[in-house]
């Protein structure tokens, strides 16, 4: 009797059916129509390929549904590579010729335990190599094959272009280092142009290149949290730091100050827009690529995570035809986008809206945008005038970094501007406090000032795999939970992670505000220059939810968690 191999195992025809039922059966309880699944396995039967390459070629399933079904047949979990960032511990642990052999990767370590995604649950011959090769204990998930090869394909590129760039490199750094700057085709140009395409795709706001004595490590940040995905031979650093410099348009020779720059690419038919930091450290230059990738953004502000009361306390201050309105936070809050989505909301063809900004992130139409250029002397100050003479509705500068900033800021927003710009606080009322601090007459600011938003941007709990559990009095206590305004849930949602959150328990982020509308008896206070903690006070009694008791009643609705909560709000 003949063998027929089923793309999990090699059985006897005799037991061909043993061996497809719990994968047939899976499929169909997933929703994939049991006669075109019974057809897929009698043509396997008779033509003798494998079921993988009947059900995948002949568009029966996609590679998700066989992959989630054979995790099902087999008992396993399964882990969605896309947004995950492998452990470059655990890929290193298993060596480059067992991968190609069989298509594993190792994914995390965890004590002596090392995660190895599969494609094939049946191959009992591959772990054993694993185990032989790393001599550790291995649990398997299962992933999909497509993704296994695109990370497979990168650690080839790697350890064959990087590997040989670095040995040459030591060798010629000078010139080594301008070659493969300056040709396309060059191993350092495909490795950036790698590490950007997959910054992308893994959703990351920002990739850090960190030199270090021996390395230079590559971080994401994914969901606000930083990922180590790969490292770099110190050999390679000049070249790595010197094409990034020449992608993002800044002096390559120039090593000992900060720079910034902006790099324009396709990813994919997409345009992204990336904008470079340099920074000097004791190892080298630390690069940091910020993602500007305005395909993954909605600036629908009912989408922005804003509650209903925030809402309306917000839009009450941006709808009026003048006054300033602040958006507080540190970097990477999210204040830019929600500026972008007030824009939206208020823009008409009736009204003149100008932009000044450092840099100009996403390019709205229908807005004029002015990109500052501090070279060429064209800073927030100087600027400024300029644009109030071309006879504005709407200006909106994008940081208050200075007191002649906020002076013009100030004056604009009496003389029948409406003024959107951020400022860099904690909370809503320091935002007061600051400005004062920055030279501004207290009763300007009190008569110029309408509204402030705070904001942070918390991870959200993934809505595949989060798993309710009754809260606990201790931690309601901890969270100082506000039980005046917010009732306490039956059921609060934690973490647990699958495949469609890489693991995490998280996927995508939330954001959390506290709106402080300028009322009469807050203006009050800012004239007699009270403390930030005394404006809140007042801020409170008038109805402003602040950023915990805002996230918290996120985290009730099963949003985020109360630990999220807690680690960006407190």
């Amino acid at each position: 009797m003949g063998q027929t191999y089923t793309g999990f195992v090699s059985v006897d025809e005799d037991d061909m059916d043993q061996t497809f039922r719990p994968l047939l059966d899976a499929l169909k309880q997933i929703g994939v129509d049991p006669h075109a699944v019974d057809a897929a396995a009698e043509e396997a039967q008779r033509s003798g390929r494998s079921v993988r390459a009947v059900l995948i070629n002949d568009q029966v399933v996609t590679e998700e549904q066989l992959t989630e079904a054979a995790a099902a047949s087999f008992g396993l979990k399964t882990l969605d590579l896309v947004g995950f960032s492998p452990d470059p511990a655990a890929l290193k642990r298993i060596p480059l010729p067992v991968v190609l052999r069989h298509r594993v990767l190792g994914l995390m370590i965890n004590g002596d335990e090392l995660t190895v995604g599969v494609t094939d649950p049946g191959d009992i011959v591959a772990m054993d190599d694993v185990r032989a090769a790393t001599g550790m204990n291995v649990r398997c998930v299962l992933v999909q094959r497509s993704e296994v090869r695109r990370i497979i394909e990168r650690l080839q590129r790697e350890a064959s272009d990087l590997g040989d760039f670095s040995d040459e490199a030591l060798d010629d750094s000078a010139g080594m280092t301008a070659q493969a700057t300056s040709q396309e085709d060059a191993p350092i140009v495909r490795y950036v142009n790698n590490l950007i395409e997959q910054a992308v795709q893994n959703r990351a706001s920002d990739l850090h290149l960190e030199p270090t004595e021996d390395e230079m490590r590559v971080r994401y940040r994914i969901d606000g949290v930083l990922h180590e995905v790969d490292t770099v031979p110190r050999g390679v650093m000049a070249a790595l730091t010197s094409r990034i410099k020449i992608m993002s348009g800044v002096d390559i020779t120039e090593k000992r100050i900060p720079q910034n720059g902006r790099i324009t690419a396709l990813i994919r038919d997409r345009t992204v827009d990336l904008r470079t930091a340099t920074l000097p450290t004791v190892w080298g230059e630390k690069i940091v690529l910020r993602v500007l990738d305005t395909g993954g953004i909605d600036l629908d502000m009912n989408k922005l995570g804003f509650t209903q009361h925030n809402l309306d306390r917000f839009a009450a201050s941006f709808t009026k035809p003048h006054g300033m309105v602040l958006v507080t936070g540190p970097t990477g809050s999210g204040k830019s986008t929600t500026l972008y989505a007030t824009l939206g909301r208020i823009s008409k063809p009736e009204i003149n809206v100008i932009t000044v900004e450092d840099p100009v992130e996403y390019r709205l139409r229908g807005i004029n945008q002015v990109q500052v250029n501090a070279k060429a002397g064209l800073t927030f100050a100087a600027v400024l005038p300029a644009i109030l003479r071309t006879d504005p509705d709407v200006v909106l500068i994008g940081e208050i970094r200075d007191s002649h900033t906020a002076q013009i800021a100030v004056e604009a927003s009496l003389t029948g501007h409406l003024v959107l710009s951020t400022l860099h606080t904690n909370d809503a009322p320091g935002a007061v406090t600051r400005l004062t601090e920055m030279g501004i007459e207290p009763f300007l600011v009190g008569s110029s000032l309408d509204a402030v938003l705070a904001q942070r941007l918390g991870r959200r709990l993934c809505d595949w795999c989060k798993e309710a559990y009754a809260p606990e009095a201790e931690e309601l206590e901890a969270a100082r939970w506000p039980y005046q305004d917010l009732a306490v849930p039956e059921a609060l949602y934690r973490p647990v992670g699958c495949r469609n959150c890489a693991n995490t328990g998280y996927r995508g982020r939330i954001a959390l505000h506290e709106v402080m509308p300028v009322s009469p008896e807050i203006e009050s206070l800012t004239i007699r220059r009270a403390s930030a903690g005394e404006i809140r006070e007042v801020a409170v009694a008038q109805g402003m939810y602040d950023l915990r008791a805002d996230g918290l009643a996120k985290a009730a609705g099963g949003l985020t968690s109360v630990r999220e909560v807690m680690r960006v709000a407190i």
